[in-house]
């Protein structure tokens, strides 16, 4: 079943924007270099400085886009008391119900899913990898 995103206040953030493909690649290219450090601390220190502060900065930007993101949510549901809403059990209104489903629809991004997935991948690579070169070389 594909999901489409619908014209709402999450919009921007889940749908298939360029500048959100940006991060996810930004997050992406720092997962694998800083999955790197151990393998290049072997091959060449110098390399290994690069590919650290490669990672870095670009968890560092990937971090601060989805920071920004999800101050935006927790600013839009302290806005429309949508906790209190719920916990206490009120009726809530047609723009609750919008605002609902826009982050819900933002939490389901296909971008989570594949920035997550090559994070788990690549995590589980490096550390096979690491400890072969550490203990069984």
């Amino acid at each position: 079943m594909k999901k489409t995103c619908i014209k709402c206040s999450e919009y921007k953030n889940c749908k298939d924007s360029l500048a959100s493909w940006g991060f996810v690649v930004i997050g992406l290219i720092a997962t694998v270099a800083v999955r790197l450090v151990t393998v290049l601390m072997h091959l060449n220190p110098l390399y290994a400085k690069i590919a650290w502060y490669v990672g870095i900065g670009g968890f560092l930007a990937f971090f601060i886009y989805k920071y920004r993101i999800n101050q935006n949510r927790a600013r839009l549901i302290a806005k429309q008391g949508l906790i209190s809403k719920i916990n206490n059990q009120k009726n809530l209104e047609k723009k609750d119900y919008e605002t609902i489903g826009a982050i819900l629809c933002g939490v389901g991004s296909r971008k989570e899913r594949i920035n997550y997935f090559f994070i788990f991948v690549l995590s589980a690579a490096a550390l096979l990898l690491a400890i072969y070169m550490d203990f069984l070389k």
